[in-house]
């Protein structure tokens, strides 16, 4: 990445950054993005599926996987992690399933006990800010949304 690249001193227009408060415990909040089981159950917008190829959640491992969209495309993601900190921090790059992904993006996920609950901060972080406008008039901020409202339904159905 070069120097002016660095996601920790991204400007503004280069950055989405989303939150939520989930009603369960950070361990098992963190949990959910740990297990290709439960990850499966909830990652993606509406309509859409995911199906879980590889999962190695450390420092250098990767998580491919494919998500089925509600029209029959399927798209082909693979994220590889920087750092994986539990249960406070998960940061990755995420792309599609190819090496050198021009449109790959830098992800920090952060989970922060707030009286029993879990209040989730994603930072996705572009390469240029033209990227993270592209991405924005694809939906990525509903859909993301969307994909934080179906962890906090399948956070629900998980009896602790």
């Amino acid at each position: 990445m070069a120097q002016n690249s660095s996601p920790a001193a991204a400007p503004a227009d280069r950055v989405i950054v989303q939150k939520r408060m989930f009603d369960a415990p950070r361990e098992l909040v963190f949990e959910m993005w740990m297990d290709p089981r439960h990850i499966a159950q909830w990652w993606g917008p509406d309509g859409f599926t995911t199906t879980v190829q590889q999962m190695d959640v450390r420092p250098g491992g990767t998580w491919r996987f494919i998500m089925h969209g509600p029209d029959g495309t399927d798209y082909d993601n693979r994220v590889v992690y920087i750092e994986v900190t539990s249960p406070s921090r998960l940061v990755f790059n995420h792309g599609s399933d190819v090496d050198d992904d021009p449109n790959q993006f830098h992800v920090t996920v952060t989970f922060e006990e707030r009286d029993g609950q879990t209040e989730l901060t994603m930072i996705s972080t572009f390469k240029t800010a033209e990227e993270r406008n592209r991405v924005v008039e694809f939906g990525a901020i509903e859909l993301g949304k969307q994909t934080l409202n179906h962890l906090a339904e399948y956070l629900a159905t998980i009896q602790r």
